[in-house]
């Protein structure tokens, strides 16, 4: 079911987001400075369990924090049957958390248990329903197999998300610079992502001192599709933001097929052409993307 909550959420540009450790009270209290689309407090991976009460509670006074409210803010928590999930979960929805990052993602019902839960809360704390999005992070063989339907398992899901480090390990492999491995699982991912009208969200490259090699996948995955990517270094994100900013020639052609779009539209014809050659809908959908991303990121070098 379409909603104004869903079609926002859906249409926002995602390029970076950037993970923020739960427990780092250093960086949870200035994060707001770096310029991601996104910033994702983590209380899963990065959170040793003697330190997940504690930064739950960072996470949910920050979350309320106003220098908090002007950045989308997303919330990895703790699979629902461990013994942090529900109460991350509390906290982060009364905290108001833009979405809710579920983390290994190995089914639909994996979703449905956790929306059924989402709303419930929404309800008792008196936030408006359906205010919550969902990020389904996939990390295993089992989630890839099952994308299609995790990816349609709910209006809240703003997107799915691949995991890399513990699919490969599922694949009984390791990551390799070049990727070969992840080929299989990011095309998987985004095709999934696309048929249910979603985005999809690459994984963290984890040397965060290797620029050339970050560069390498941005531009891989970028090429492939995707939406974004997690980051964990705030190098990154104006690396990546560089890497998705259309190059003059790409902006100049999209501006004038939305030129001649809005034309048409004046116009009341139903054809668009442009230099005696007809445009299709999905040409200037992707001409409207690419004016976004300049708005953001600005124009780059050929």
């Amino acid at each position: 079911m379409s909603t104004p909550h869903n079609e926002a959420r859906r249409s926002r540009i995602r390029r970076s987001m950037l993970f923020v450790p739960g427990a780092n009270a250093a960086m949870i209290s200035n994060a707001f400075i770096y310029r991601a689309d996104a910033l994702m407090f983590d209380l899963e991976d990065s959170v040793i369990l003697r330190e997940k009460d504690a930064a739950r509670r960072l996470v949910y006074h920050a979350l309320q924090h106003p220098l908090y409210r002007d950045v989308e803010t997303i919330v990895r928590v703790n699979a629902l049957d461990s013994a942090f999930g529900l109460d991350d979960l509390e906290a982060v929805v009364r905290g108001g958390a833009d979405i809710v990052r579920l983390p290994k993602t190995d089914t639909a019902q994996d979703v449905v248990d956790i929306e059924t839960e989402i709303s419930r809360i929404e309800a008792q704390c008196g936030r408006e329903p359906g205010s919550t999005g969902l990020l389904a992070a996939i990390e295993s063989a089992q989630g890839i197999t099952q994308a299609v339907a995790i990816a349609h398992a709910s209006p809240r899901l703003i997107g799915i998300a691949l995991g890399a480090e513990d699919y490969v390990r599922d694949l009984r492999t390791e990551r390799s610079p070049e990727g070969v491995e992840l080929l299989f699982a990011r095309c998987s991912i985004l095709q999934a992502a696309r048929s249910a009208g979603i985005q999809a969200f690459d994984t963290v490259y984890s040397d965060a001192n290797n620029d050339a090699g970050f560069l390498y996948e941005a531009a891989h995955i970028h090429q492939l599709g995707f939406d974004g990517k997690s980051l964990i270094n705030p190098r990154q994100i104006d690396l990546l933001h560089n890497l998705y900013a259309p190059t003059r020639k790409a902006f100049n052609q999209a501006q004038q097929i939305v030129e001649a779009a809005e034309t048409a539209a004046l116009e009341g014809r139903g054809v668009v052409s442009l230099n005696g050659k007809m445009v299709d809908s999905p040409v200037i959908e992707r001409a409207r993307l690419v004016l976004s991303r300049a708005a953001l990121s600005g124009i780059r070098d050929e």
